[in-house]
Parts: structure tokens; C-alpha cells; sequence
């Protein structure tokens, strides 16, 4: 008798984290979570996992992305100051770090959503009440149980 789905590997807090980053489902690690590059999807066409299980999740996709943006822009403008210390190139550190601040928060909109779901999944397992597919639910490391109580 073939399976539909194999048997999950067990969700480490790193797989999670990973699979938010690249837009993906953090619980089956499914693409195609967005309908166009800036709406995600209420759940996982896969899975069935709620992306945004709270009232108020943007609050906490807003603070990753702005965590991501000002990190990257602090990069931006330590590497510029670096690389252009004996010219005094101020204007091309300038451009880039107003390149790094207008695109990155952008950019990184739709991976804030699915980053900050897989934060919110590792921080509160799976719940009855998410109504997920159950053939996606991984083993736990320990037990070898179901996440789900």
C-alpha cells in the first residue's frame, strides 16, 4: 500500500526558522504560500497550518522585518565606511544604504510573514484547534509521539 506523504523527520527549531525564511510552510516546508508576492495565503494548501494563528501576527512579521532591514542597513552602511575609508566616498555609501533601506522591507515582506509563523510555531507547537493535516505532523525527538497532545 503506497503512502501519500512519507513520514515527517522530526521539526527542529532550525528547519523551521529556515523553511519561514524562503517563504515556505514552517510545518511541511510547502512552497506556493502566497497568492501574489505580498498576500500570504490563511493556510497552507498542503498542510492545512494556519499562517496567521493569532490576532495581530502582522505585529510580529512587522518586527522581523524590521529587525532584518535595520540589521541589514547597519551592515550596509559599517561595510561601506570600511571599504571607502581612504576615499572618503560618502556619497556612495549614502546611495547604497538608501538602496539597502527602500528595498529590503519590501523585499523581505512576504519572508517576514512565513519567519515570523515558524517563531510562533516553535514557540506553541501545534495545536487541535489549527486543524492541520495530521499525516504532516512530525514525530517528536524524544518520544517519538505526535507534537500534537
Amino acid at each position: 500500500m503506497a503512502q501519500d506523504v512519507p513520514s515527517p523527520r522530526p521539526l527542529g527549531p532550525v528547519r523551521m526558522l529556515v523553511r519561514g525564511f524562503f517563504r515556505r510552510c514552517p510545518l511541511c516546508g510547502s512552497g506556493h504560500m502566497f497568492e501574489t508576492f505580498f498576500r500570504v495565503k490563511p493556510r497552507c494548501p498542503r498542510c492545512n497550518f494556519p499562517i496567521h494563528r493569532e490576532e495581530g501576527h502582522w505585529i510580529g512579521a512587522i518586527g522581523m522585518n524590521t529587525i532584518v532591514s535595520f540589521g541589514l542597513l547597519l551592515v550596509t552602511i559599517a561595510a561601506g565606511f570600511i571599504l571607502t575609508w581612504e576615499d572618503r566616498n560618502a556619497p556612495a555609501v549614502f546611495i547604497s544604504a538608501f538602496a539597502v533601506a527602500g528595498l529590503t522591507p519590501i523585499l523581505f515582506f512576504g519572508s517576514s510573514q512565513t519567519l515570523w509563523s515558524a517563531i510562533d510555531l516553535w514557540m506553541r507547537p501545534v495545536e487541535p484547534a489549527d486543524d492541520v493535516d495530521l499525516r504532516y505532523l512530525p514525530a517528536n525527538r524524544r518520544s517519538g509521539k505526535s507534537i500534537w497532545y
